[in-house]
């Protein structure tokens, strides 16, 4: 980040050097201060929704530390096993959930992921993927050139795909000014190109942006974890939460009031790049893909719709269970997450 912004379109003029040589300091400082990786992150790969009826939903979670949920010390603590469990009291099914993401992982990765997640056939995949791309400079082109091309397998595989766009790293404390400044709009940025590849390749996004931005600063060591820099688990389970109504809605079990975008909560059907700023700046904004009189593009491109989805009331998360004797998954038709 440091290099891109003190370089810009050319050469490396004297403020640029100075710029640059700031940054460079205040990012050796800042890992300093967030310390280094290496947790064991609990596996939510199991069965979810005890008791329910079948048949049951696939649901795989592909991406980075913050899909892994980096820092927790137990599986129910984990953002999957959230989201399982959430959909599960919802849909009033039961989930079974493969867990692929690897902490450390930036986009590329992301193809051998949905490799492995193609072969347990998933109703649905969820998607976080984007903040290492920006703390290690990758051009936001390539990241969503990554993320497009997995979303386009996934769909024309027949699977619902929602991802969680790239959150505000501005919100991070050990960033300090003016690397926190860089971090926040590039962030952004890629948070915006990652809606429109999304929508394009047929999937739909939920804004992370800053949805935990006053929560952190109120309380860091609540929603912090110990580095400072991952979510604590109650941080996970925010994340996880503004994520539900979506994926539910991709599944069919969506809030029949929430069929239509209501301008009284400021949703509505908009240009898709016009609706990817928005969405980039206004945290738990979902962006899908429509029609406006047959069409489904317009002078402004592609056209979709902007909602603002009610975050629903869920329970506790659940342990997963790694069998079920009733509609248990064989061999041929889940692998174990590679």
């Amino acid at each position: 980040m440091a290099a891109a912004t003190a370089y810009g379109s050319g050469g490396l003029t004297a403020l640029g050097a100075s710029l640059y040589a700031l940054l460079r300091a205040e990012a050796v400082i800042a890992r300093r201060t967030i310390g280094p990786a290496g947790l064991r992150v609990p596996d939510a790969t199991g069965w979810y929704g005890r008791g329910r009826p079948g048949p049951a939903l696939r649901l795989a979670l592909l991406g980075d530390s913050s899909a892994a949920g980096y820092g927790v010390d137990s599986v129910e603590q984990t953002p999957g096993a959230w989201l399982a469990s959430s959909v599960a009291e919802r849909a009033d099914r039961r989930v079974h959930l493969r867990a692929y993401p690897k902490v450390g992982a930036q986009s590329s990765a992301l193809e051998g992921q949905v490799t492995a997640a193609l072969a347990g056939s998933p109703d649905v995949v969820v998607v976080f993927i984007g903040a290492n791309d920006v703390t290690h400079a990758v051009l936001p082109s390539a990241s969503v050139r990554h993320l497009s091309d997995a979303v386009r397998r996934l769909t024309a595989a027949g699977v619902a795909v929602v991802v969680g766009t790239c959150p505000d790293l501005g919100t991070i404390q050990p960033l300090p000014p003016p690397l926190r400044q860089v971090a926040r709009v590039w962030s952004r940025r890629l948070a915006a190109a990652q809606t429109i590849a999304v929508v394009e390749a047929g999937g739909r996004t939920v804004s992370l942006a800053s949805i935990l931005g006053e929560e952190f600063a109120s309380a860091p060591a609540l929603l912090f974890g110990p580095d400072r820099f991952h979510p604590s688990a109650r941080g996970y389970e925010s994340m996880a939460r503004v994520m539900v109504p979506s994926v539910l809605a991709a599944l069919g079990f969506g809030e029949v009031e929430e069929d239509a975008p209501r301008a009284v909560r400021g949703e509505a059907v908009l240009p898709i790049g016009y609706a990817a700023t928005r969405a980039s700046e206004n945290p738990g904004t979902e962006i899908d893909g429509t029609e406006v009189g047959g069409a489904t593009r317009g002078v402004g491109g592609r056209w979709v719709t902007l909602m603002r989805r009610r975050l629903l009331p869920t329970g506790a998360a659940e342990t997963p269970d790694e069998s079920d004797a009733t509609d248990a998954p064989t061999e041929d038709s889940v692998e174990a997450p590679g």
